[in-house]
């Protein structure tokens, strides 16, 4: 987290643990992380009290910020004339995608955060209080997923990191939720694990029969060619750590790499990637090999070399999840 946005999370995130004693801040990142790596639906708010939630925003919200800024840098990419008007996130708990999307289209728009956790949404408007163009702009709601009247419509609506905890069949109602409510644009993001994959695919394909396109990182809207159960698609954000976040999280790297799966799907067709580079790419001498996602819905393997010039120049420079022009030029 290196930009503006990012500096005035992290400075805010800083005073989170302030007067908190260190075991009870471990105890609550154990519990949270046994929580979060578990499998079954919670039917009760995993975020408690404020040492829960403190112990969370440490823990998880830097990486949270940076996988969802990268998959709505994507949305953007596709839909480059285009800033949303409006924001809802659903289940955004302490508002890590409402930090994203103010730093991906800066300026204030009216933006709801709905979460069953008060003591969630308590911290997440105290955070906020901090970045001047959303302490006015974001409305914090308390509601049970699926539970409450649907919300208004609106340009944007994110879900990130939630669909884990909820039911099949409460997984579908929300996103058949953000569907009805999303004017422009619905983006998912999730653990990038085979579960998570998996949980992305099917909001995908919801999403799609609802008549959205796909934006990213897709660059078609046809089936995924991954077959299940061999592989999974997901990405890698690099997530620069703070002292207070190396501490809670008993680290001394200086960074970490957040692995994630998401999907973005547009209203009206997007300008999608010519292809996507679905994983890290691998250089040789005088070479380069790209693993694409192509706007056929196909994955395919090319591989560029020095004789193709200023494409060898890009290859090189290229990470796991830019677009990619699939045709070499010299």
């Amino acid at each position: 987290m290196n930009d503006p946005t990012a500096a005035t999370l992290r400075t805010a995130l800083a005073t989170l643990l302030d007067g908190l004693p260190p075991s009870q801040a471990t105890r609550a990142v154990d519990r949270l992380i046994a929580n979060y790596r578990g499998t079954t639906p919670t039917d009760a708010p995993i975020l408690r009290d404020r040492a829960d939630v403190a112990a969370y925003a440490a823990y998880r919200m830097p990486a949270t910020f940076e996988a969802v800024r990268t998959a709505l840098d994507a949305l953007a990419g596709a839909a480059p004339d285009w800033t949303p008007a409006g924001h809802l996130d659903i289940g955004g708990g302490t508002g890590a995608a409402v930090w994203a999307a103010q730093d991906v289209w800066p300026g204030p728009r009216p933006t709801t955060v709905l979460d069953w956790s008060e003591p969630a949404l308590a911290l997440g408007r105290e955070l906020a209080s901090a970045e001047p163009r959303l302490a006015t702009s974001v409305t914090w709601e308390r509601a049970r997923i699926g539970a409450s009247s649907p919300p208004a419509a609106t340009a944007l609506v994110t879900i990130s990191y939630v669909l884990k905890e909820l039911t099949g069949t409460d997984r579908a109602a929300v996103v058949d939720l953000a569907a009805r409510a999303a004017t422009d644009a619905v983006v998912v993001v999730e653990p990038g694990t085979p579960d998570g994959y998996t949980r992305v695919i099917e909001a995908r394909d919801r999403l799609i029969a609802a008549g959205f396109h796909i934006a990213a990182p897709c660059p078609h809207s046809a089936p995924c060619p991954i077959v299940p159960g061999t592989d999974w698609c997901h990405f890698s954000a690099r997530v620069s750590r703070s002292s207070l976040h190396r501490q809670v999280k008993g680290g001394s790297l200086a960074y970490e790499d957040e692995k994630f799966a998401y999907v973005a799907a547009t209203r009206d067709a997007p300008h999608p990637a010519p292809a996507r580079i679905v994983r890290r790419p691998q250089i040789r001498k005088g070479q380069v090999l790209l693993d694409l996602c192509e706007t056929r819905g196909a994955l395919t393997r090319t591989t560029v070399t020095k004789k193709h010039g200023e494409s060898y120049r890009r290859a090189r420079d290229a990470e796991w999840g830019d677009a990619w022009d699939a045709t070499p030029h010299s």
